[in-house]
């Protein structure tokens, strides 16, 4: 009898523990806030690999990418940027896990924004140039 119910407690606290979200999520994320996330992701990868010995000689060429969702050219610049790294010809650079990785998070990223989250993002800046230098400090 006493199995039985040790069992029953244990088979209660298992379901409640199932059914609960995890403790760090206040709330589920909305398309704008992946999509804020992906766009700090994607710049801090093409920062690393700028700055990364192994890829940088290789990456010289390229700009620095500033993510910003508010940008009415931030599809263009992707875009332009997919097609730098699809350009890529220097094997060791082009092929390697840090690159490959940002082509696909990139790819990622202008799909959600263009088939997602049409709709939900609001373009507030039009400055091209903004997205290649970062964001403006006051």
């Amino acid at each position: 009898m006493a199995r039985t119910g040790n069992s029953l407690v244990f088979l209660m606290i298992v379901s409640f523990v199932q059914c609960s979200p995890p403790p760090f999520w206040t709330h589920p994320p909305t398309c704008y806030s992946k999509v804020l996330d992906m766009g700090r992701d994607v710049s801090a990868r093409v920062s690393n690999i700028k700055n990364d010995p192994e890829t940088g000689r290789c990456a010289d060429h390229m700009p620095y990418l500033y993510i910003d969702v508010h940008n009415s050219c931030v599809m263009e610049t992707m875009r332009s940027f997919v097609t730098m790294i699809d350009r890529m010809r220097q094997r060791r650079c082009a092929y390697t896990r840090k690159v490959q990785e940002l082509h696909v998070k990139l790819r990622q990223l202008h799909m959600i924004i263009s088939q997602r989250c049409h709709g939900d993002l609001v373009f507030t800046i039009d400055d091209c140039a903004a997205l290649g230098r970062g964001p403006r400090t006051s």
